[in-house]
C-alpha cells in the first residue's frame, strides 16, 4: 500500500494499487465436429493428441483431447446437433460450414513440418499440398475428419 494524501475524517488512509497483471489461461476451446468418435480417433491416432476427457450425461458426451506439448489446455470435440446451446437449424447450418471447409481455421507449430506432413499423410490426413516456405517460415494446411482446415508451421528460431 502506498500513502494516499487524502483524509478521511481527519485519518490518513492507504491506497492500494490496482494489479496491473492479468492472469488469464485459455484452459478450454472446442473444434466443432461432425462425428465425436471419428473425430477422437482422428485427433488421437493421426495427430497424436491425447485423450483427456469422455463422459456421458444422458445424450450429451464431453469428450475433449491435449495437444502433446499443452496437456493443459483441453479442446472439446464438439458435436453439432439440437441442443440447449442450438437449435436444429443452427446447427444443421454449422455442420454445412464446417463439412465444406468454411467454418473457421486453426494453426498448429511442430518442430519439424517436413517430418509431421510426412507420418501425418502416411496415416490419411489430407492436406491441400506439401509444406512450402514462405516469409513467415515453412508451412502447409490440412484438415481434420469433418472438413475444419489447420495451418501447420515449423516453430523458427528467434532471431
Amino acid at each position: 500500500a502506498i500513502p494516499d494524501k487524502r483524509h478521511l475524517h481527519g485519518r490518513s488512509s492507504f491506497v492500494v494499487p490496482m494489479q496491473t497483471i492479468m492472469d488469464i489461461r485459455l484452459t478450454h476451446t472446442c473444434i466443432y465436429v461432425l462425428d465425436q468418435e471419428r473425430a477422437l480417433d482422428f485427433y488421437v491416432n493421426k495427430l497424436g493428441f491425447k485423450k483427456h476427457t469422455d463422459v456421458k450425461n444422458g445424450d450429451f458426451r464431453w469428450v475433449t483431447v491435449t495437444p502433446p506439448e499443452q496437456p493443459d489446455l483441453e479442446i472439446s470435440l464438439m458435436p453439432m446437433k439440437e441442443s440447449h446451446a442450438m437449435d436444429k437449424a443452427t446447427a444443421d447450418a454449422l455442420a454445412t460450414l464446417v463439412r465444406n471447409g468454411t467454418f473457421g481455421f486453426g494453426s498448429m507449430q511442430c518442430k519439424d513440418v517436413y517430418a509431421a506432413y510426412e507420418e501425418m499423410r502416411a496415416k490419411g490426413v489430407e492436406f491441400k499440398a506439401p509444406p512450402k516456405k514462405e516469409f513467415y517460415g515453412v508451412s502447409c494446411n490440412f484438415k481434420d475428419d469433418s472438413g475444419n482446415w489447420f495451418s501447420l508451421s515449423e516453430i523458427q528460431a528467434k532471431k
